[in-house]
């Protein structure tokens, strides 16, 4: 069971990390295992992510509900439909739909299988190298507003759902994609919070009913853990979106290189277990 010490860690790795492209299931899954704590489960997971998506929804509410507000007024007004907020609103519906079918078909290969820390290594490495090239290459020319379309917001879409894994990252997913199309890193990045909305919601929403049951995590730890997880997330979103307007992905590249590297040797060593226990 999770305890409350094991929460207040927890937690502050899920807000540190969630926004930055580095895999914040990958964090709480290594931080487990290095601590000697028990798994805390994808529910858990699931769940603390409700603190930093609500981060999102107060950071972006102005556009939030914009977004909200257009696109539902354009459902019986014509005019408004080709309006930007009512577009974005189909496009998140749009994004979101691989992640949910996906999530849906291998809900129990994320709870178990994809929670392996030879994968986790390996995929920290892999998309490391991606991101770096997409960085690197990328024009940094486009903006939502003028170029997001259908056909991006579903590409966008696939690339978050391999967040399914963890060690991909949701944000590092989907804000590689944005840099592939050769969007600007901040329309990338914050194309790519509004996109995580409605699938976390959902995931932890669904999470929420499997807390206190068998081996989940209770409730008191897991709402302290939420809690502070909302607090520092809040915080990081405002620092990476300014830094990321100035500066390249090349820390971000390198840390995931090395932590993938730390974890492939703990576990071929025997330091610690690859799968979950």
């Amino acid at each position: 069971m999770i305890g409350w010490f094991e929460a207040v860690v927890l937690g502050l790795i899920q807000g540190l990390t969630e926004f930055l492209p580095i895999s914040s299931s990958a964090h709480i899954r290594v931080a487990g295992e290095l601590f000697g704590w028990q798994d805390p489960g994808a529910a858990f997971t699931a769940v603390i992510q409700l603190g930093t998506e609500t981060a999102v929804l107060i950071y972006f509410r102005k556009e939030i509900w914009q977004i909200i507000s257009t696109w539902t007024r354009s459902l019986w007004t014509p005019a408004l439909r080709g309006a930007f907020h009512a577009r974005m609103g189909w496009f998140i519906i749009a994004g979101s739909l691989p992640i949910g079918v996906l999530g849906l078909l291998f809900k129990d290969q994320i709870e178990t299988v994809f929670r392996d820390l030879r994968i986790i290594g390996t995929t920290l490495i892999v998309f490391a190298i991606i991101l770096w090239f997409a960085d690197r290459t990328a024009r940094n020319k486009l903006t939502l507003e003028r170029h997001l379309s259908f056909t991006h917001a579903i590409v966008y879409g696939f690339a978050q759902s391999l967040a399914l894994i963890p060690g991909v990252s949701r944000s590092g997913g989907t804000i590689t994609a944005g840099l592939l199309l050769d969007y600007r890193r901040e329309d990338a990045a914050k194309y790519s919070f509004l996109l995580a909305i409605p699938a976390v919601l959902s995931s932890g929403l669904l999470e929420v009913f499997e807390i206190g049951e068998g081996q989940a995590p209770a409730w008191g730890p897991t709402i302290l853990a939420t809690v502070i997880s909302f607090v520092v997330g809040y915080a990081a979103v405002a620092w990476f979106l300014k830094y990321i307007s100035t500066h390249r992905f090349t820390g971000f590249v390198i840390y995931r290189i090395l932590l993938g590297l730390l974890i492939i040797f703990l576990v071929t060593t025997g330091v610690i277990e690859p799968l979950p226990h």
